[in-house]
């Protein structure tokens, strides 16, 4: 069931919503060079790499300056991508990786190789599931980048304290997951990004 209801609703969503790709898509062009979408290696179901895509919000190259954002105050987010960030329009293009079965609209969010080889064993097993778009552990940690701008070292900060958190809930989630609470968590990730 979890599986059909991806493939409709990514579906649907990828052709309710080609029109506001089309506007994002020529703002990301006349905001900055570079492409439009951004692809990264992450880590998905049972250990495998995938390619994971999303609208681009930074200068070309700005990956190889490291992988954590930190704050909207961060150089290398551009004018449109600190709009896009803020309202996780960044994310839509990732319906296209649910539809194709690399991810799930509810799951872990998936990670680096970098970061998911310094998991334990215990902690891969949030590597049973489908990645998502949304999960419980990215509503909590919606103002990720702020704390992270905070931190007198983000890189470790993000390892040792928020990386482990959303290990904890991600993998209470993978233990008792359900359809209906996939629905719960797609209409709080709604009212998160509404609500601010």
């Amino acid at each position: 069931m979890k599986r059909l209801f991806d493939i409709f609703a990514s579906g649907i969503g990828l052709l309710v919503l080609s029109p506001l790709f089309l506007v994002v898509a020529i703002w990301i062009k006349c905001d900055s060079k570079g492409p439009v979408f951004y692809k990264q290696q992450r880590v998905g179901r049972g250990n495998k790499d995938f390619w994971l895509y999303k609208f681009r919000s930074m200068r070309p190259g700005s990956d190889k300056q490291g992988l954590i954002t930190v704050g909207g105050r961060d150089p290398r987010v551009t004018r449109s991508g600190y709009f896009i960030r803020k309202y996780k329009l960044d994310e839509l293009p990732q319906l296209i990786n649910v539809f194709l079965g690399d991810m799930s609209l509810v799951g872990p969010r998936p990670e680096v190789r970098k970061y998911v080889e310094m998991y334990t064993p215990a902690q891969m097993h949030v590597l049973d599931v489908r990645p998502g778009i949304t999960d419980l552990a990215s509503i909590r940690y919606r103002n990720e980048n702020e704390l992270l701008e905070q931190a007198d070292d983000p890189d470790r900060y993000y390892v040792e304290v928020i990386m482990q958190d959303k290990l904890k809930i991600n993998l209470e989630y993978v233990a008792k997951h359900s359809f209906w609470y996939d629905i719960k968590l797609i209409f709080m990730t709604f009212w998160e990004i509404v609500a601010k």
